[in-house]
């Protein structure tokens, strides 16, 4: 019984996601970027984003949840349903501390939005520069933007 139950369960959700794709009035993402560049970060400081979007599809887009391919990096989203030409944002922090090094980090975002793959995906990337290679002549990227505190 319990296997035919679970089989009715992933063929309901499989259904459902192929119907979702199909759906004409499905909400969309249409972000401002999908990937985000920090360029050289001092090590420390958390780094952070906000990935803005606007829902360009006819019905409400509503976001269940947002994970992070690691744990150094904690995504942060827009609770409420967005409505159809509405933003919303995704805020993504990155923890610098003791990852000296180029880093290139995936958010899943699970939601209603029509998508051809199973979940939306946005990315971060840069390269975390100790004080020794500060000191040594590696330029930071002016435009960054940190949180303080650590995460």
């Amino acid at each position: 019984m319990k296997r035919i139950l679970s089989v009715l369960f992933l063929l309901t959700f499989t259904l459902g996601v192929f119907a979702q794709n199909n759906n004409p009035n499905a909400p969309v993402f249409k972000f401002v970027e999908e990937t985000h560049d920090f360029g050289n970060i001092k090590e420390g400081p958390v780094g952070q984003v906000d990935f803005v979007f606007t829902n360009t599809g006819k019905e409400a887009l509503v976001i269940q949840n947002c994970s992070a391919s690691c744990g150094c990096t904690t995504p942060d989203w827009t609770k409420d349903p967005i409505l159809p030409g509405k933003t919303g944002k995704i805020t993504v922090k990155y923890n610098t501390q003791g990852r000296v090094g180029s880093f290139n980090k995936t958010v899943y975002i699970a939601s209603n939005a029509k998508s051809d793959k199973e979940r939306y995906e946005i990315y971060i990337k840069g390269n975390v520069v100790s004080e020794t290679q500060m000191d040594n002549g590696t330029k930071l990227n002016p435009s960054v933007q940190s949180a303080p505190g650590k995460h």
